[in-house]
């Protein structure tokens, strides 16, 4: 299910400290596109386009279907070939329609999957504008060894387990992942601070583990915010990702952590497509599933 993005804004700070007001200018902004596009290897690339929307108004179902941009001209070029990607509709289980776009079956004959090693450019012509983008699928990057779990040491949280694996990087500098995890086959969820680099852990095989993805939709509970339960199949989606996927992730979910919090440094999302929000990124994506025996 992809996600549409609304733009954050920083919305009071009063120092009492120094005596000194600091006043924060909340003009309005006129709405601006939100594109979500990715591409793995072995998979054809998927674009979502939407409109901002004013972050302090009450959004429902209603506003979100409407915020869904129409009719755009979506193209994906590898260098060699260029597919035309083709406007789609699915419906959710709770009854919301979700509009996005990809490979164009009447002309597959031009579609591709995305391969390692690649870079790939995206255009979109809408609503009077050309935005374009480049990513990058690594060719390698950390590798992923080996997933187990570990019951809880805590034993307030009574049946829970946290999963860690062991990743070896390589010794060449900048290397980038981010992760979902999916539990009984469940869709994808990335964790709450869903990437990471190599740069305290170049060229060395380390073991860390993993938090369990989150809906963000949901209010999470900290308590138990984490772990998987005893009984869980769970599947790890590990993907290396090129250097802007990474910024776009690590700013984005640093916005999403510290909103409320007015001790937070205020973070600007960085995405890779110049006039619009939002990112196009590539991932090499990995797999691996155990079962947590209850």
């Amino acid at each position: 299910m992809q996600k549409a993005y609304i733009p954050l804004m920083l919305i009071f700070l009063t120092g009492t400290a120094c005596e000194k007001e600091v006043t924060v200018d909340l003009q309005s902004r006129e709405d601006r596109l939100v594109v979500e596009g990715v591409i793995e290897n072995g998979r054809f690339p998927m674009v979502t386009i939407s409109r901002s929307l004013n972050y302090f108004s009450r959004i429902t179902p209603e506003q979100l279907l409407a915020s869904f941009v129409h009719d755009a001209v979506v193209t994906v070029s590898s260098g060699v070939q260029t597919h035309q990607l083709r406007e789609y509709r699915t419906d959710t289980t709770n009854g919301i329609a979700l509009y996005y776009y990809t490979v164009d079956t009447a002309q597959f004959h031009s579609a591709f999957a995305g391969q390692p090693g690649n870079s790939y450019t995206l255009k979109i012509e809408a609503e009077g504008q050309t935005l374009s983008a480049v990513t990058t699928i690594p060719d390698a990057g950390l590798r992923l060894d080996s997933m187990w779990w570990m019951q809880s040491g805590n034993s307030n949280l009574g049946e829970k387990a946290r999963v860690l694996v062991k990743v070896t990087d390589p010794p060449e500098r900048g290397n980038y992942v981010r992760y979902f995890t999916s539990r009984n086959r469940e869709r994808f969820l990335p964790g709450l601070n869903s990437v990471f680099d190599d740069h305290v852990v170049n060229g060395t095989t380390f073991d860390v583990p993993l938090d369990a993805g989150i809906d963000k939709n949901q209010q999470i509970d900290f308590d138990t915010y984490g772990y998987f339960r005893r009984g869980d199949t769970v599947t790890l989606k590990f993907c290396n990702v090129d250097h802007n996927t990474y910024d776009f992730w690590r700013t984005a979910d640093f916005a999403y952590t510290a909103t409320g919090n007015p001790f937070a440094t205020p973070t600007r999302t960085l995405g890779n497509i110049p006039g619009a929000l939002g990112y196009w990124g590539g991932y090499n994506v990995t797999y691996k599933t155990i079962t947590i025996p209850k």
